[in-house]
């Protein structure tokens, strides 16, 4: 292995997230009851990298706080801070001084597992990591066009099909590169490339998963729970009656009452009361300190920490941040819509999205692809639709 140092870039923001990262970072939302940066930092860990420099700048403290000096995941981090969110590059140059001849780079808000970068390790020279979809419109991304296994371009964001190999940021660099740099990573590594660098590129079969948009949270957290990271675990106390079916870990002091029924794959986390006579179905994750009331169901749907969630409530390829509580009878149409995020128009199937610390009256109806923003207090009795933004009062 080649490397014992990584660059991790987690500055950014994630505007198109919002409302998930008005107070925190992309790389501090959870998908799978874990901050989308810790399964990059564990990445690292299982391959032997154990020497980290997070690049931060966004709300730093928030990822500060949780990583520390990395000695509770079993690595050494050392942080540099971006002054002004300029991009990818100008975020890599703030690590120049702390890095070793050779060392990798990777984005900080992908999901990735330790056999995302094995083939990267051995890499000699720089090198490119990149995926192949056949599939999938790739036109969000930045692609790479090889000439033999080496990179001829990168176009970010092609306006047409070019090229199905897309660039996961993730490179085995040397210290030239910050001689090219520019304020986006991409296009230091093209300016390196014209001026006759060759930056080999290696293609990864393992786990490289993107949120881009506020529902992309529910594909990656339904990807993360099938693909069976963790064993079936129950830590919590489960009452008689009942039923539990796949794969589902229920975290310590977690109590499911009575005539419950789960049916995996359901992770759900520590302190948490669930019951009685509510159903749980797959691709859903509940996070710590949740309550979810009597005869509730909820399916493909993400509640982060100290969410409380009422009585007789249907909620399904939903999402609730932190601290916010819903009253009884609470109802999140899921269908297919039109949702408009930053000019971008998108048509997708997804439930509700709401930020940290809402107040729902009861016997409120949410229609597909509703936005609730952070802080907002809904009065019982009323149908929402749209975005609704940050600090609102609806009566």
């Amino acid at each position: 292995m080649n490397f014992k140092q990584a660059v991790v870039l987690a500055a950014g923001e994630g505007e198109r997230l919002r409302p998930f990262t008005a107070s925190k970072p992309k790389v501090m939302i959870k998908v799978a009851n874990k901050p989308v940066l810790q399964y990059v930092v564990e990445a690292l860990a299982s391959n032997g990298i154990r020497r980290i420099i997070l690049v931060v700048g966004y709300k730093k403290e928030k990822i500060m706080d949780y990583f520390g000096d990395g000695a509770h995941f079993g690595v050494e981090i050392e942080y540099a801070v971006q002054e002004h969110l300029l991009g990818t590059g100008d975020a890599l140059r703030y690590a120049e001084g702390k890095t070793d001849a050779r060392f990798l780079v990777l984005p900080g808000d992908n999901v990735i597992d330790g056999a995302t970068i094995e083939d990267l390790l051995d890499a000699e020279g720089n090198a490119i990591l990149i995926k192949a979809y056949e599939d999938e419109d790739v036109s969000r991304y930045g692609v790479v066009m090889l000439e033999n296994t080496y990179v001829r371009d990168i176009v970010e964001k092609p306006e047409k099909e070019i090229s199905n190999l897309v660039n996961t940021g993730i490179y085995a660099l040397d210290k030239t590169v910050f001689e090219f740099m520019e304020d986006e990573l991409p296009a230091g590594l093209r300016r390196m490339v014209h001026a006759g660098y060759r930056v080999k590129a290696y293609e990864t079969h393992g786990a490289w998963l993107d949120a881009v948009y506020p529902w992309d949270i529910l594909r990656l957290n339904d990807i993360v729970l099938k693909s069976g990271r963790g064993e079936r675990r129950i830590e919590g106390k489960v009452e008689r009656g009942v039923t539990i079916t796949g794969n589902v870990s229920v975290g310590k002091n977690t109590l499911i009452r009575a005539n419950s029924y789960l049916q995996g794959p359901v992770l759900i986390g520590e302190n948490c009361d669930i019951g009685p006579n509510v159903c749980i179905f797959p691709a859903t994750s509940i996070g710590n300190d949740v309550r979810i009331n009597a005869f509730s169901e909820l399916s493909n749907t993400v509640l982060m920490d100290m969410v409380n969630i009422g009585s007789f409530c249907s909620i399904h390829d939903s999402i609730f941040d932190t601290g916010s509580r819903v009253e009884g009878g609470f109802v999140a149409r899921s269908d297919e819509g039109d949702i408009e995020i930053g000019g971008e128009h998108h048509r997708v199937k997804v439930g509700v999205m709401v930020g940290e610390y809402c107040e729902i009256g009861s016997n409120v109806i949410a229609t597909s692809g509703t936005i609730i923003g952070n802080h907002v207090r809904i009065k019982s009795m009323k149908e929402l639709s749209g975005r609704i933004p940050d600090g609102s009062l609806v009566v």
